[in-house]
């Protein structure tokens, strides 16, 4: 990857970041965005990013299965810590990760929750992953509207979350990359406050650092949430 950014922030509303994201070698990126109360969140996102640290960096021959295995592992530990803590109980966290593979020319992803991940091509901005969550279904459905869902009173309800269930189903996959591709993995602090359109502008135009562009957009658009951003730019 030539270029690779990450930012995060509190906001303008909550007390404390439940967020959490990292970039480490080779080529691996990871969003999480934690839940549950007191500190319950931010040490749900911790764990997540540390398992999934632990599990992958360094290694070579990376694929949809090993990140999906880091994932499983980071469900385990935290559904551990959370039996052997009344005050961590309930506490869970979104996953997206990414790997890049520049010999192959492929994104490798691993995703539960509603974090996301994105593709930039040719000025054409893609969401890859799914939500994992209510409004996601009721859209899926036809039952409303994606304008309706960005204002839905239930939007932040989760039905799939890493360390909530002893068993976690991960979504994985791969997309192949082209020169000039740019990837975006956010959590919902982001896209809930900056529309695709928006996004898809600023990191055409951005001339610095895109993540810390995204997030301070957020932040300015009423920041309601912990908003996170990680920007890798593929060039071999």
């Amino acid at each position: 990857m030539s270029k690779e950014f990450q930012a995060t922030d509190t906001g303008r509303v909550r007390s404390h970041n439940e967020d959490c994201c990292g970039i480490f070698a080779p080529a691996c990126y990871v969003v999480a965005d934690g839940m549950g109360g007191h500190a319950a969140g931010e040490v749900a996102s911790g764990m997540l990013l540390d398992t999934v640290r632990t599990c992958l960096e360094g290694r070579s021959g990376l694929g949809e299965e090993e990140l999906r295995q880091a994932v499983i592992e980071a469900n385990r530990r935290i559904c551990e810590t959370a039996k052997a803590s009344a005050a961590l109980s309930g506490m869970g966290t979104t996953a997206t990760l990414l790997h890049v593979d520049a010999e192959k020319g492929a994104g490798y992803w691993a995703h539960v929750g509603d974090s996301r991940l994105y593709l930039l091509r040719a000025g054409v901005l893609t969401q890859i992953t799914r939500d994992h969550s209510y409004v996601e279904d009721l859209v899926a459905q036809g039952e409303i509207t994606e304008e309706e869902a960005r204002r839905h009173p239930q939007r932040n309800m989760l039905t799939r979350a890493v360390g909530v269930e002893e068993l976690v189903e991960v979504d994985t996959g791969c997309v192949n990359l082209q020169m000039g591709d740019v990837l975006l993995l956010s959590t919902d602090g982001l896209t809930n406050m900056v529309t695709d359109e928006a996004i898809c502008t600023m990191l055409c135009e951005a001339r610095e650092d895109p993540a810390k562009t995204l997030v301070s957009r957020a932040v300015e658009n009423g920041g309601i949430d912990n908003v996170t951003a990680v920007v890798a730019e593929y060039a071999p």
